[in-house]
Parts: structure tokens; C-alpha cells; sequence
């Protein structure tokens, strides 16, 4: 049942258009999410555009008052807190590709165990960022466009870069 309640997800749920005048779509997603995926809870104010990509949604947690843009992908077990931004085109892993054994294609050598990945309350995720497994974001955290969040990020701060490198506590 659960896979039948992904394909409608994935082939019409996620492709719903999107625009200001389109909260219809906004809610159908919302709805879906929270009551049929169970990935969330209901909250009218949460936004979720389209072509969200939430893999099986089992391990998927996501708070109130959460606005996730276009094209972000979620792998794997990600929990978001509340009143996060995230951005286009960011990317959350909680599990790559092994790498060590340079014996065996990369292709062919499997995936790294499942590493949690936790972003706290009020955080703000730029376009293109992309989060690594078993990071932890704190509260009220700012990550910039295009980083690559490799280590913790500690509450309050604003990082960036490639990787991703502290620039300031928020004031």
C-alpha cells in the first residue's frame, strides 16, 4: 500500500503547478504529505512547492511552519524542525556511496549505513547547499547558497563555502 501511495505521490502529488495564485496545489501537498505519508503534520502554513523529492518517507520528519522550494531532495532519515527555509535545489543525504576499496567499482561497492541527519528550529537552508550524512544544524542556523555542510553546524551561526566554513555568529 505504501508503495501505491508513492507512485501517486511522485507521478501527480509532487507535480502539482505551482504560483501564488495556486494555493490549491500548496494545500493537495500539504494534505498528502501529512495525511497520507505521514511525513509531517498538518500546517496550513507550511509550503511546499513542487518536485520534492522525499524517497520512501519513512525516516522523514518535518515540523510546522516549514517552507521547502522546488527541486530539494531528501534522502533517506532527515528530521526538520520548525520554521525552516530551505531553498531550490538543496540536497540532504543521510547515506553515500562506499569508496574505499579501490578493487571493486565504486558503482558496485554499496552504500554507507544511514546517518541521521537533524536541522533545528528557525534555520534557513540557501539554494544549492547540500548536507552530508549525520550533520547536525542547530537553532536558528543560516547555511549559504551553494555550500557543502561537511561537520555540525552550531546554533545561531552562519557558515558557507566548500566546504562549508563558520563566517559569523547571527547578531
Amino acid at each position: 500500500m505504501r508503495k501505491f501511495k508513492l507512485i501517486i505521490y511522485y507521478l501527480l502529488v509532487q507535480n502539482l503547478p505551482h504560483s501564488r495564485f495556486l494555493m490549491l496545489s500548496n494545500a493537495i501537498r500539504i494534505w498528502y504529505m501529512s495525511r497520507i505519508l505521514k511525513v509531517m503534520p498538518y500546517d496550513s502554513n507550511s509550503k511546499f512547492e513542487n518536485n520534492i523529492y522525499i524517497s520512501d518517507g519513512r525516516h522523514i520528519e518535518i515540523g510546522n511552519f516549514v517552507r521547502v522550494n522546488e527541486n530539494v531532495f531528501l534522502q533517506g532519515e532527515v528530521h526538520i524542525g520548525n520554521h525552516v527555509m530551505i531553498a531550490p535545489n538543496v540536497a540532504i543525504y543521510s547515506k553515500t556511496h562506499l569508496h574505499h576499496d579501490i578493487n571493486i567499482p565504486m558503482v558496485l561497492s554499496g552504500e554507507t549505513p544511514t546517518k541521521r541527519v537533524t536541522i533545528g528550529n528557525d534555520v534557513w537552508i540557501g539554494i544549492n547547499a547540500v548536507i552530508l550524512p549525520g550533520i547536525t544544524i542547530g537553532n536558528g542556523a543560516i547555511i549559504g547558497a551553494n555550500a557543502v555542510v561537511t561537520k555540525d553546524v552550531s546554533a545561531y551561526s552562519i557558515v558557507g563555502g566548500v566546504p562549508a566554513k563558520f563566517i559569523r555568529n547571527r547578531d
